[in-house]
């Protein structure tokens, strides 16, 4: 049998549940004998760290570090997954590569693109699938807060607009879901676990027929 190795990014607008989803997501999956490991967030990672767009002196040579970073680390989760012991392996992204499109204007974004020989078309489809969750600042203000993310700054207000932008930048990828907020947290969260499941149990499918052929 074949190795099955099936990357999806997880991301969202601000205070939109992702870093609780996360981990429910993860457990669900390995509780249905996937393996999976996790690439965390870079730009949370690098804020966190002091490497932010002050530090680097402009918001493009941020944006920059933050997409090189992102691609060698999913490298690195790629490299390793093709040595594990197990056929079934989910690489979940903490956000992707078309993240950072939503902080820049098209023509930024692409030099930065062209600089590190890549496009737009390619870093999408880099990903089996996109499962993006609304901001609470949306239509649950109420639940909007930047005390649980020291790289969260936006109001609620900037939020929102902020959210339009990466559903954007995300839009046009095959299997893009988006999961509102037309329920509380919790069963946002189960909503976005059976999104998920339904698509891993439907490319399991294919790939059944596809051997079988």
């Amino acid at each position: 049998m074949t190795k099955k190795i099936i990357k999806i990014v997880i991301t969202g607008g601000p205070c939109a549940g992702k870093t609780t989803a996360m981990s429910r997501v993860r457990q669900a999956l390995t509780d249905k004998g996937y393996t999976v490991r996790v690439v965390p967030e870079t730009a949370t990672e690098l804020i966190t760290g002091g490497v932010t767009p002050r530090t680097c002196g402009s918001l493009i040579e941020f944006q920059t570090r933050v997409l090189r970073l992102q691609l060698n680390k999913e490298k690195s989760h790629e490299q390793a997954a093709k040595t594990m012991n197990a056929d079934k392996i989910v690489i979940l992204c903490d956000r992707g590569a078309l993240d950072g499109k939503a902080y820049l204007d098209d023509a930024d974004f692409a030099r930065i693109c062209e600089a590190i020989q890549t496009d737009e078309a390619a870093l999408r489809n880099r990903y089996d699938a996109v499962f993006y969750m609304v901001t609470s600042a949306k239509s649950n203000r109420e639940y909007y807060t930047t005390d649980n993310n020291d790289a969260r700054m936006e109001t609620p207000e900037e939020a929102a607009a902020l959210d339009d932008e990466l559903i954007a930048a995300w839009t046009g990828h095959p299997h893009l879901r988006v999961i509102d907020n037309t329920s509380d947290v919790e069963m946002k969260i189960k909503r976005l676990i059976t999104e998920i499941t339904a698509f891993l149990e439907e490319r399991s499918k294919l790939h059944r027929q596809k051997e079988n052929s």
